[in-house]
């Protein structure tokens, strides 16, 4: 296995451009570990408190799969302090194998890929408009992004990460609120671009402004943004999360692909 990515992995990624689009953008940061053989397996952790993304083809063998199993074993990662982004045929192995050796492993979260090609304007009609985050709502951001992962239970960091997160963003440009008829921020979305596509996240609503369609209209502004950038928008959600899946789909947003957390 090497440790570094070339153009076969790009290659290989570009077939599951959907559900592994993150890891396509990631393998070009500094990451804690890569390893691949750039025919059959992609390992890549970024750090913590991020997920270990495992790729594997859909033709994978058992072979392929004890290969990623006896890796994440070898790697420490099947310590019980990580989760695992992967496809459902390799989630179904890993749980087998870790019973054999005593561990428990199962799926934590469903997820969807879907991608957007057209936007449909939302019918809804809500008050205030968007705006996008700059340096002076950076102390503001630090408060979204706490209570977001707080409720995901995912990625959850330090004030001072998330400080350092939330001026990163504000410098980008790319991540907006919507803002109210009194001038409160209630909702949260950034796109962040890989090749052609860009993936939307940090969509949030503060809990006394959801079902309100606030979050439906700011996703949509988001994702016209991202496509007159000239890029693809895509984003992952919760399957079981069926109301916000339905919001999506109204707006023009395609199901693409699935996948799951293993922890």
């Amino acid at each position: 296995m090497d440790s570094y990515v070339d153009e076969r992995d790009y290659g290989l990624l570009e077939k599951d451009r959907y559900t592994f689009l993150v890891l396509r953008r990631i393998i070009d940061v500094d990451c804690k570990l890569i390893l691949t053989d750039h025919e059959r397996l992609i390992v890549c952790f970024t750090g913590a408190p991020h997920p270990v993304w495992i790729w594997t083809p859909d033709d994978a063998s058992d072979e392929d799969y004890e290969k990623a199993y006896r890796l994440t074993r070898k790697y420490d990662l099947l310590d019980g302090t990580h989760i695992f982004n992967v496809k459902y045929e390799l989630a179904d192995y890993f749980i087998k194998r870790a019973a054999e050796d005593d561990q428990n492993l199962s799926i934590k979260m469903n997820l969807y890929a879907y991608d957007c090609t057209e936007a449909i304007l939302p019918t809804s009609n809500v008050s205030g408009h968007i705006s996008v985050c700059t340096e002076k709502d950076i102390d503001e951001l630090v408060d979204f992004l706490d209570v977001f992962h707080e409720e995901t239970g995912v990625d959850r960091k330090s004030i001072k990460e998330y400080q350092q997160d939330a001026e990163k963003y504000a410098k980008t440009g790319r991540l907006y609120f919507w803002v109210d008829e009194h001038d409160k921020k209630i909702a949260s979305c950034q796109y962040a671009p890989t090749g052609d596509m860009a993936s939307l996240n940090l969509v949030y609503t503060k809990k006394e402004y959801r079902r309100k369609h606030y979050a439906e209209n700011l996703v949509y502004q988001v994702t016209k943004i991202a496509q007159d950038a000239g890029y693809t928008p895509m984003l992952y959600t919760n399957a079981d999360y069926v109301a916000s899946n339905a919001c999506y789909e109204k707006i023009g947003y395609v199901l693409r692909g699935k996948l799951c957390t293993l922890g």
